[in-house]
């Protein structure tokens, strides 16, 4: 029996897969693009370069409260964080039109609480 030799590659299977992952990757963007909260950050000369793993609290504009990524209140935050030890990093994103009040009270409570490694994320007046 003879070989035939291969002049032509068939490139139509490969092209199959790479638009379907293609498709996955559209559709996994999308999805994690919906699951977050919408904050608009303040600007800074120089944005945050890395966040410290621990808690985030995020306040949207409406002045709802997040920890976590979870819907909270001020006196349930508090009640959260009692049991979080004090040296844990504590990240705040607030959204740049809410009112100052609401960022000074989550602020002070943080504060009381004996929390030390506090930061504010921004976002770089570049990008």
């Amino acid at each position: 029996m003879e070989e035939k030799e291969v002049s032509v590659i068939n490139v139509i299977p490969f092209i199959d897969i790479m638009l379907v992952l293609l498709t996955i990757v559209l559709t996994t963007s999308t999805f994690i693009a919906q699951g977050s909260i919408p904050i608009q950050l303040p600007k800074a000369a120089k944005g945050a370069s890395a966040a410290l793993q621990g808690h985030t609290i995020e306040i949207n504009r409406d002045g709802r409260l997040f920890l976590d990524g979870q819907p909270t209140s001020l006196p349930l935050l508090k009640q959260s964080l009692s049991a979080v030890d004090r040296a844990a990093p504590v990240l705040i994103r607030a959204d740049r039109s809410l009112l100052l009040q609401g960022f000074v009270e989550v602020l002070d409570s943080v504060t009381q609480m004996g929390f030390k490694k506090l930061s504010l994320q921004t976002e770089s007046i570049n990008g």
